[in-house]
């Protein structure tokens, strides 16, 4: 069993003293940047002046400015910008100001570990990746609670790489659940192939593939959103609090034979060989390089797939549907 780090194991006193620059103030920004301003750290944040995140950021009371001023002020320097951004953002507005003695953050490996951003050997280079939205970030830890992260060290110039990455980690508030050590290339990798193939990719597909079955047979599309999208919810909330054993003991006897004797004739071993392609798409390096070059041409097969998926039967049914529930409205 891997070794799991907690409070106990997080200096906060490493970081004091320090100037944190937040550079976004998106949602894992602006979660990340609360977090740390309440547990006493001392933070500016960087963002587009004008833009409604600085705006906010002003409305947050948090010390706002543009991002070479704020990557010239931090001591640490932490990169919370969309991944297709961070490289000429970094060339742009942050790497000259990377002397040496100071650290740059990631919450995702992308960019380094495909050499998108190549720092300096003088500084440190640490990931605290909180294994949740923002918006998860900033409620646990209202409560009193965190949020699992994962840390991993890419440089170590100081010696004390791994502890900033904990004291870190212990500022969003991520150590009163749990943080386990990683690399940067396990992050990356793990990240995007469960993102492709089972997360968002094979789950979504999963379900318009069970919706659309239902309705070329026949079924009104309503029944048929109910029993492919509606209850998924209810489901992986059982895993997600008891895994899939205790999820089984959960459902009726009828649903968990079903389970068992159908699921594999789904997900088969032609499924299985497509998710040992797709990882190695993501570990040669190939899916890195799609992603950098269809950003480049302004994302034409990006936005026709998206335009495309958004006029599926399954997502007007579901607007519908989910209209006349209150309950699910926020």
């Amino acid at each position: 069993m891997a070794k799991m780090y907690y409070d106990n194991d997080a200096d906060l006193q490493l970081l004091q003293g320090k100037t944190i620059a937040v550079i976004g103030y998106g949602n894992q920004g602006a979660a990340q940047a609360k977090n740390l301003k309440d547990s006493g750290l001392q933070l500016i944040v960087s963002e587009v002046k004008g833009s409604p995140q600085w705006i906010q950021a002003e409305k947050d009371g948090m010390p706002v400015m543009t991002t070479p001023e704020a990557a010239a002020k931090g001591d640490v320097v932490q990169i919370l910008i969309p991944d297709q951004y961070q490289a000429d953002v970094y060339a742009k507005d942050i790497k000259e100001h990377m002397t040496s003695g100071k650290a740059l953050v990631f919450s995702h490996g992308f960019n380094i570990h495909f050499g998108q951003i190549v720092p300096p050997p003088d500084i440190d280079v640490y990931m605290v990746a909180p294994k949740g939205p923002g918006f998860l970030v900033r409620e646990t830890y209202e409560q009193n609670k965190g949020v699992p992260a994962l840390i991993a060290v890419q440089q170590d110039a100081s010696g004390k790489a791994k502890s900033l990455a904990l004291a870190h980690a212990k500022g969003i508030g991520a150590t009163r659940a749990g943080v386990l050590e990683t690399t940067f290339a396990e992050e990356t990798e793990t990240d995007l192939f469960g993102e492709q193939a089972v997360l968002c990719g094979g789950l979504s597909e999963l379900i318009r593939a069970g919706f659309d079955t239902l309705v070329e047979a026949g079924y009104q599309p309503e029944v048929a959103y109910f029993e492919c999208l509606h209850e998924v919810k209810l489901i992986t909330d059982l895993i997600n609090s008891r895994g899939i054993s205790g999820m089984r003991m959960a459902i009726s006897d009828t649903a968990e034979y079903g389970d068992l004797t159908r699921g594999t004739r789904v997900i088969n071993a032609d499924v299985r060989a497509e998710m040992k392609k797709i990882l190695g798409e993501i570990r040669s390096g190939e899916f890195a390089r799609e992603w950098i070059l269809e950003n480049k041409a302004n994302r034409p097969v990006y936005n026709a797939i998206k335009r495309n998926q958004k006029e599926h039967l399954i997502e007007k049914i579901g607007a519908a549907i989910r209209g006349m529930m209150s309950w699910l409205k926020g």
